[in-house]
């Protein structure tokens, strides 16, 4: 609801909401792709001119970043993501006889937990025109912390 102070008055659009998953199935290590493409397929399919949109990470190994899609920044990045939490340190994490009811497919992953300390488990980004609003270089991006996994992102549309 909008609410214009200078005349009291109030107004309210057709709110909508729509929901998809995207499913991804990530190659082994960090590495970062690129869901822009599926995540403008979807704001288009949703029929929400405008508004936001929200990417979710349904994972805790595994975040939802902006940022440009240039391979030399790429690299840049994942670089410092290990040099925060290298993988071949010792993490309690990884100590699976301290810990209670651990799946025999656990992996030693405390490095990636600790990496994801780093980055956001979500973005929301204004809807314009029908598409998410994004700067000339900004891509969205599911950051894989520990793979290969399946991952799924979790796209909610609002908006009017």
């Amino acid at each position: 609801m909008i609410v214009d102070r200078r005349a009291a008055r109030m107004w309210s659009p057709a709110r909508t909401c729509h929901r998809e998953d995207i499913e991804v199935r990530t190659p082994g290590g960090l590495v970062f792709v690129d869901l822009t493409g599926l995540l403008t397929d979807i704001v288009a399919r949703s029929g929400i001119a405008e508004g936001l949109v929200s990417v979710q990470s349904l994972h805790t190994t595994a975040a939802i970043v902006v940022n440009e899609n240039e391979p030399l920044l790429l690299q840049d990045l994942r670089a410092a993501l290990e040099r925060a939490a290298p993988r071949h340190l010792a993490y309690r994490h990884d100590d699976f006889s301290q810990r209670a009811g651990v799946p025999p497919d656990e992996p030693a992953n405390g490095h990636a937990h600790c990496q994801a300390l780093f980055l956001r488990a979500s973005e929301t980004l204004g809807v314009a025109g029908g598409r998410p609003r994004l700067g000339r270089w900004q891509r969205v991006f599911l950051v894989e912390l520990d793979g290969p996994r399946t991952r799924t992102a979790a796209v909610t549309v609002l908006g009017a």
